[in-house]
């Protein structure tokens, strides 16, 4: 008998007995509840009402309640909601396609966003780094005090089908203050920077993300850093950072992650870790040591990481910082002055920067989509292949690009160990991210990274059932009360009565990414139901379009 012809039952007996029982929006019964805290599973129904938790009890125990739903999880986990600490989808958030498609069919309920940068808060300094007119008349809102606020409730009055918030981008923070300029910060400039942070974290920011192998991030030091993360020390803020270097220096700059993190006293947690290109994958094991050796002396860092071997940025990530100088990028790789220097600092033995496309080498480059007429037939190509087909070496097809497109670049970069990856996922530290945003693949085109699609049914179904890497309970804990944990959210993340009610339903059996490098539009299978704030936003498989997402806020928020 399923739970549903055992539920018809009990009730019918309640009616003839004249009993009730407690009323519910929702009932989610018969399903293995694995609570996001890492016990073990149980047999159990959830109730919902007004968008919280209600009640949590073993099976059966909510049979004779009345509700206006019931979901037969017969078969079924029941999990608390996936939360992605690196969501990005600021776009899609404020303007766009807020349903995020690709991530509630994975099971994520919430997106966080600051990935190194945020739309908010703004100046004219800020302005002149928008390329795009209609980027540039969004961004305009959110200038003067107070524009981080502003920001998170123009996304929140657009309405989403998730839950989100966001860290202020460090490179947000520094362009306020000096633009795209190298060099060190002022006094003044400085003080520009720590202001903007401390009413950002009044206006609900969760912390500080750096990004520190981009333009403007990477022209901040260390040094910067800890002063900019000490004004957010006492709203509790987290230093969120994409390492400056995951290649030939990864260890020093795990080194100057945990420095930043104990000079400021602030918690530190770094951005999908990894160990590129395949000179560096032994560093793994010593990178996992320097961070055990860091909690062990009591400082709280932590990571997060994405279970593909490759990553997704842009193409200008192979050529020197100095050349996105100013906003002076397509400048420079228009003059052959300046492309003379990108390919002699390319060349140097001493490079003190480091190049995505020599740690991937050009084979492991894949150009994701090329829109210039001339230029389409490439789309989907690998850097080499391009090379080869245009009679120029890898540098020169680079730069072409780049030039051509006058845009960002998105690029597909494979760096990264199939064993380095599973050697992450048994950290008990370790949390997930998606790195990506949400989109629809019935309106979406060209290539983009799998991770979009099934970061999370990935884990569950690859390396959770098929490979047993981890344990499910473990698994689920990792993308939910540890990322809730991590940015104070009390009442997110857990299967617990007084929680918000973002639940995930899926089946254990079949979850599964199905996206690929080569077919990546392809939703995730498994998932069946998924709930935030006790709403559904997919219902039996299928996308409800429901927006019931609310913002969220950090620890310091006034």
């Amino acid at each position: 008998m399923t739970w549903t012809s055992k539920v018809a039952a009990a009730l019918a007996l309640a009616v003839l007995s004249g009993c009730g029982g407690a009323r519910f929006d929702t009932v989610i019964g018969g399903g293995r509840v694995v609570d996001g805290t890492g016990n073990a599973w149980f047999y159990g129904d959830v109730g919902v009402r007004a968008g919280r938790i209600a009640a949590v009890s073993r099976l059966g125990g909510l049979a004779l309640s009345r509700a206006d739903r019931r979901i037969d999880a017969t078969g079924m986990v029941v999990a608390p909601g996936f939360i992605d600490i690196q969501g990005q989808s600021q776009e899609q958030l404020l303007t766009g396609d807020s349903r995020l498609v690709s991530k509630i069919t994975q099971g994520v309920t919430t997106v966080i966003l600051g990935g190194g940068s945020s739309m908010a808060p703004g100046n004219q300094k800020t302005l002149q780094a928008v390329s795009h007119d209609g980027d540039r008349r969004q961004a305009r809102r959110f200038i003067g005090p107070h524009g981080f606020a502003r920001w998170l409730a123009a996304m929140e009055q657009h309405r989403a089908s998730v839950n989100f918030g966001s860290f202020i981008g460090g490179a947000t923070v520094r362009m306020l203050a000096k633009g795209m300029a190298q060099g060190d910060a002022t006094p003044a400039e400085l003080a520009v920077m720590k202001a903007a942070v401390r009413e950002a974290m009044q206006d609900g920011a969760f912390g500080i993300a750096s990004a520190l192998i981009y333009p403007p991030g990477e022209y901040a030091s260390a040094e910067e850093l800890i002063e900019i993360s000490r004004a957010m020390a006492p709203s509790r803020g987290v230093y969120i950072t994409h390492l400056r270097s995951e290649g030939d220096r990864l260890l020093e700059a795990i080194d100057e992650a945990i420095r930043i993190g104990r000079e400021a006293g602030v918690p530190v947690e770094i951005f999908h870790l990894k160990a590129a290109g395949v000179r560096n994958w032994p560093k793994m094991a010593d990178a996992i040591a320097r961070i055990e050796s860091a909690r062990a002396s009591g400082l709280d860092i932590s990571a997060n990481m994405y279970a593909y071997t490759a990553g997704e940025s842009g193409l200008a990530a192979c050529l020197p910082p100095w050349s996105a100088s100013d906003g002076k990028l397509f400048d420079n790789v228009s003059r052959e002055a300046a492309r003379r220097r990108i390919r002699e600092a390319i060349t140097a033995p001493d490079r003190a920067w480091e190049n995505l496309c020599e740690l991937a080498t050009p084979a492991g480059v894949l150009i994701t989509e090329l829109t210039s007429p001339w230029l389409h037939a490439w789309s989907g190509k690998r850097l080499d292949e391009i090379a080869a087909g245009r009679r120029k070496d890898w540098i020169d097809t680079a730069m072409d690009l780049i030039d051509s497109e006058h845009t960002r670049v998105e690029t597909i970069f494979f760096m990264a160990s199939e064993e380095n990856l599973r050697l992450q996922l048994k950290q008990p530290w370790m949390k997930f991210g998606t790195d990506a945003d949400g989109v629809d693949p019935a309106s979406s085109k060209g290539l983009t990274h799998p991770r979009t699609y099934g970061n999370y049914t990935r884990v569950l179904g690859k390396y959770v059932r098929e490979e047993k890497v981890l344990p499910l309970e473990e698994a689920v804990r990792k993308m939910t009360s540890a990322v809730a944990n991590r940015l104070s959210l009390r009442d997110r993340g857990v299967v617990r009565e007084g929680a918000w009610a973002d639940l995930v339903v899926f089946d254990p059996q079949t979850v599964a990414d199905r996206a690929t490098f080569e077919e990546p539009h392809q939703l995730s299978v498994g998932i069946r139901d998924v709930l935030v704030n006790g709403v559904a936003v997919v219902s039996d498989g299928k996308v409800t379009g429901a927006k019931p997402g609310k913002a969220l806020y950090g620890p310091g928020k006034k």
